[in-house]
């Protein structure tokens, strides 16, 4: 299961600072790697998926390395923010059992006010036949499972849910096209500057192969 993206703030800030100092695009890979640690379940094959990112900036001795050192930070900075969540869960649990004590006082009051109100309905009904229903015909209670109310409102959470998860995913996907392109933009500029500097030899070598005869 993906990582929740509130353990991304403190370790999105390190991880830029640390590409920074790899010479890594930041702004491409910064946030393809923090898919991609957010995504893989296991370390090995977030390492796996690091090195494949990392390889083309970084020599064989050290990318091993670097890819650990990220794993290590982004699995104590979830560590840390999980800590936080289970505190915070702790309190609105309590604050939520305070809260249903209160409602179950609420509802025993109106459980005794209901009760009432039908023996008076009832002996109002002896004489001019008017039931509640009449009354009131258009009444939704709350706690009908009919209520449309009730729909409405579990229809909208769950589109909402839907939309979030979407967007995560489509951030995610582009995020991994850009860096996918980004890489294959760095490595054609390798190859031409290795040409280059090639050519440049060879011209060098040829002056002075001519300067000395």
């Amino acid at each position: 299961m993906a990582a929740p993206l509130t353990d991304a703030g403190e370790f999105e800030s390190w991880l830029h600072d640390r590409l920074d100092s790899l010479e890594v695009d930041r702004e491409v890979y910064g946030a393809y790697i923090l898919g991609v640690l957010q995504e893989e379940e296991s370390d090995e094959e977030k390492e796996d998926a690091l090195q494949g990112i990392l390889s083309a900036f970084l020599d064989e001795d050290s990318v091993e390395d670097v890819c650990k050192q990220i794993i290590k930070h982004w699995t104590e900075c979830r560590s840390r923010s999980a800590a936080k969540r289970n505190a915070d869960d702790a309190e609105v649990q309590a604050i939520a059992s305070m809260i249903e004590k209160q409602a179950q006082i609420v509802v025993k009051h109106k459980e005794v006010s209901e009760e009432s109100k039908k023996r008076k309905e009832a002996l109002l009904a002896q004489y001019a036949n008017i039931t509640d229903e009449e009354e009131y015909p258009f009444i939704c209670k709350p706690s009908g499972p009919a209520c449309p109310l009730l729909r409405v409102s579990a229809l909208f959470k769950n589109t909402n849910v839907e939309e979030v998860m979407n967007r995560q995913k489509q951030k995610r996907d582009q995020a991994r096209e850009d860096a996918q392109k980004k890489k294959e933009t760095d490595k054609m500029q390798r190859e031409k500057d290795k040409l280059a500097k090639q050519d440049r030899k060879e011209k060098e070598k040829k002056l002075m192969e001519r300067d000395s005869r």
